[in-house]
């Protein structure tokens, strides 16, 4: 038995699978790994088998029949043809040739949790490898119309407040840094109370961009009720789904899994400071050339701070000044 279309003439009574999605979009989800990990707790106990084994050995299947990948496993050939059928694959065949174009694609091996006797080499290809795939995860499902419509919104506002909590007060800073520069006023909250007096000033013309990774926090959920009330619009960045999706004017929608094992929230992190870095250059574009003035007069601000080059080239050279004893003789001068 070597394909899907054996599997049809199996007992009618086998459980009924989800109907195999269009190629189309097959081809726009996320990585085949990441995939087949959010699969997993709707698998039968032996697909789980097929499951974790394609995750813990990927370029093993390349060069395997269904017949030996299912001896090798300890499971049936139906239970691998199954496998695939339940991840939308119409055969083995078609399932190992999209392992390989992903693979090949540089996807990188997903979900595979740090432990205490790990190696520092092996804490960067996990910890990497997590965040390549959340951020490859967030290009492939990011919706197009809705960014342009928060890029529409955070262009024209008429100021821009920035609220999170604990780890996404941080990403709010980080967003307000990046925004003030474009010539819109900015401002960042993380203390609940300060975000939900700010909230209730608003007015027809302002935007908040509220960020949780869970789109669950009380306060900020209340802050944006507040927001919104008061005539503002928000962009939500958060799960999909969640009660900041859903009072947001435009959501914008991570669904990035965080490793239970790790204390501070690391991948959905990432995945939100890239997609705000997004939404800035498309704030900046949208605003045109008159705005390239007005960044031109700020890295020149900074240019002015720096020591040059040649300077620190020469501290360098043996025998040569430091370039902290150059910058204090050129302050004294």
């Amino acid at each position: 038995m070597a394909d899907f279309n054996d599997v049809q003439s199996m007992s009618s009574g086998a459980p009924a699978r989800p109907p195999e999605p269009a190629r189309g979009e097959r081809e726009t989800a996320a990585p085949l790994l990441a995939q087949i990990e959010a699969a997993r707790e709707r698998l039968s106990k032996a697909e789980q088998r097929v499951a974790d084994y394609v995750l813990g050995y990927p370029d093993d299947i390349m060069n395997q029949s269904i017949g030996a990948l299912a001896g090798r496993i300890g499971v049936s050939q139906p239970t691998v043809a199954r496998f695939c059928l339940a991840l939308g694959f119409t055969g083995f065949k078609e399932f190992k040739l999209r392992l390989v174009q992903s693979l090949a694609g540089g996807v990188p091996f997903v979900h595979r949790d740090v432990g205490v006797g790990d190696p520092a080499s092996a804490l960067v290809a996990k910890v990497l490898d997590r965040t390549i795939a959340a951020l490859m995860r967030v290009r492939n499902e990011l919706d197009a119309v809705a960014l342009d419509q928060a890029i529409h919104l955070l262009a024209n506002a008429r100021t821009i407040e920035f609220y999170g909590a604990g780890n996404s007060g941080i990403i709010a800073a980080d967003a307000q840094h990046k925004f003030f520069r474009l010539g819109v006023p900015t401002v960042a909250y993380a203390d609940a109370h300060i975000h939900g007096m700010a909230a209730t000033l608003l007015q027809p013309g302002d935007v908040v961009m509220a960020i949780s990774n869970t789109g669950r926090t009380r306060d900020l959920l209340r802050s944006v009720e507040c927001a919104r009330q008061a005539g503002a619009d928000v962009v939500g960045i958060t799960a999909s789904g969640s009660p900041l999706a859903k009072l947001s004017t435009v959501a914008l929608c991570a669904d990035v899994e965080e490793d239970p094992d790790v204390y501070s929230p690391m991948t959905s992190r990432i995945a939100h400071l890239a997609i705000i870095d997004v939404l800035a250059v498309g704030v900046a574009l949208s605003r045109g050339p008159g705005l390239l003035a007005r960044l031109e007069k700020a890295k020149q601000s900074l240019r002015e701070r720096r020591v040059p080059r040649h300077k620190t080239s020469a501290s360098r050279t043996v025998g040569a000044p430091s370039a902290e004893a150059g910058t204090n003789r050129g302050s004294s001068q």
